[in-house]
């Protein structure tokens, strides 16, 4: 299912009873922020919230849009996540048609992402108000102040548009931009990122770098834009592929650059690689506050919006949050890519206690002594799991969700001296427990049982398990044993 615009999945949300419309004036200085903590932090994450009287702007403000599985599923258009991970699924499949008509028939899966290609259009929504010069003012938008001890106000749900100067590909990030004054900010991008690989280009090349930061349009672009993709693939085409129609885009009224035509609002402008300012500190999703940094300022030519616009925003802090909600989605929508390199792997897990690069829970078929670190290796080599600081690989009967049987299973089953493995390498720009910036040491744990091969001197225990035919019993005369 796709949403032609935000306001139809606002609907959706009123119509299903999902949303609180707050009227009362709020303020976006903190106030906004503790409420939306609050409600994040109830039981099943409480609703999504509309603000409809924000302080010092005509614009509603949305947030905590995606802070539950049901409304982050609704989001993408699925009754659950599994849905999209089977069709990304089908298209890794790696059987080679045999026949003709096997060849025919996988034409159409082999081609369905490239059919999703986003198409320029002439006109959009996103530009029914243009605001250009002294107009293009930031204190027309409800921008949150999160934490006390922030920098300042920051766009906190805004998709960064960029391009590479030398391949004019396109990346859309979910990095935080701190305001600066009416017509500034300062960008910010963690060094790992493709936005800060292109802004080294444009620093290289001594040229102002154009940016649009996109707000709204179908949730599933928003999303896009947090996923982690592999570098090089336009997250405006995995949109496309999430939501099963292309994405429409119109050309930028003041710089290079193309857009969502049913964004909310868009806020264009360059960012000047050799004039860095004072980026924070910002409280994070970690649940403390990042350090401030100097990063490029960027400085506005043009805001563009849609008529009744909607202001989209998010928090980040001590979890759970909203993001994790959009992390659980990433989890179970990029297994199958995961599988696709480490076929042993049957399921993983990045609990919320992990805040994304803490913690990894992975279960495999083991086939081998010291399979487990085979797999910890690899998966410090994939992608952003890259940061993961500590990888707990499991058999494959252990349900890696539950953090109970986890645990148990990590004093069942661990000799700290022969099961562990600690390794030095890039790790999380936000880990302040790390020695270094971006560097510091990772940990693997093996807490699978334990072969012959892998320095076990001594006999394995049996594992106590009930026969299956006991619990087939058990389970037919239940009612009849009238426990209460």
């Amino acid at each position: 299912m796709a949403y032609r615009n935000l306001g139809e999945f606002v609907k959706l949300l009123q119509d299903k009873g999902l949303l609180n419309r707050i009227k009362i004036e709020v303020d976006p200085e903190l106030e906004i922020t503790e409420i939306a903590d609050r409600v994040m932090k109830s039981p099943g994450g409480g609703k999504a919230l509309l603000f409809e009287n924000v302080k010092g702007s005509k614009l509603p403000l949305l947030i905590n849009a995606f802070g539950s599985r049901e409304r982050m599923c609704m989001a993408l258009g699925v009754a659950d996540f599994q849905e999209i991970a089977s069709r990304i699924e089908t298209l890794l499949r790696p059987q080679v048609p045999a026949g003709l008509m096997d060849k025919i028939k996988k034409l159409p899966e082999l081609a369905q992402l490239a059919g999703f290609t986003p198409k320029t259009v002439n006109s959009g929504p996103c530009q029914e108000i243009i605001l250009k010069g002294d107009q293009a003012r930031l204190d027309l938008l409800p921008i949150l102040k999160c934490w006390p001890q922030d920098g300042g106000r920051y766009f906190t749900f805004a998709g960064v548009y960029s391009k590479d100067i030398n391949t004019g590909k396109r990346n859309v990030g979910m990095y935080r931009v701190q305001v600066l004054d009416n017509q500034s900010c300062a960008m910010h991008w963690q060094v790992h990122h493709d936005g800060a690989e292109h802004c080294r280009g444009y620093e290289k090349s001594h040229r102002k770098m154009p940016i649009a930061l996109v707000m709204g349009g179908d949730p599933a672009i928003t999303y896009a834009a947090s996923a982690p993709l592999p570098p090089g693939m336009d997250e405006l085409l995995f949109a496309g592929f999430l939501r099963e129609k292309t994405v429409e885009t119109v050309k930028c009224v003041s710089i290079d650059m193309e857009v969502p035509a049913e964004a909310e609002i868009v806020i264009e402008g360059w960012a000047d690689p050799q004039d860095l300012i004072e980026e924070g500190p910002f409280g994070d999703h970690t649940g403390y506050y990042s350090m401030s940094k100097k990063f490029p300022r960027f400085r506005v030519t043009a805001i563009t919006m849609r008529e009744n616009a909607i202001y989209p925003a998010t928090i980040v802090g001590i979890p759970p949050m909203e993001d994790y909600y959009m992390g659980l989605a990433t989890e179970r929508i990029f297994l199958p890519i995961i599988k696709m390199v480490l076929p042993e792997i049957v399921d993983y897990h990045l609990p919320a206690f992990g805040v994304f690069h803490n913690y990894c829970f992975i279960s495999i078929k083991k086939a081998y002594p010291y399979h487990a670190r085979k797999v910890m290796h690899a998966i410090w080599g994939l992608g952003q799991l890259m940061f993961t600081k500590f990888i707990v690989v499991l058999d494959e009967d252990v349900n890696v969700k539950d953090e109970s049987m986890v645990l148990f299973e990590l004093g069942a089953n661990v000799d700290p001296r022969r099961d562990t493995c600690i390794v030095d390498g890039p790790v999380d720009e936000l880990d302040h427990a790390a020695p270094f910036l971006c560097a510091g040491s990772k940990m693997g744990i093996d807490a699978t049982h334990k072969w012959p091969g892998e320095g076990l001197t001594r006999e394995w225990p049996e594992e106590i398990k009930m026969p299956d035919n006991i619990k087939r019993i058990v389970n037919e005369k239940w009612n009849h044993y009238q426990i209460d």
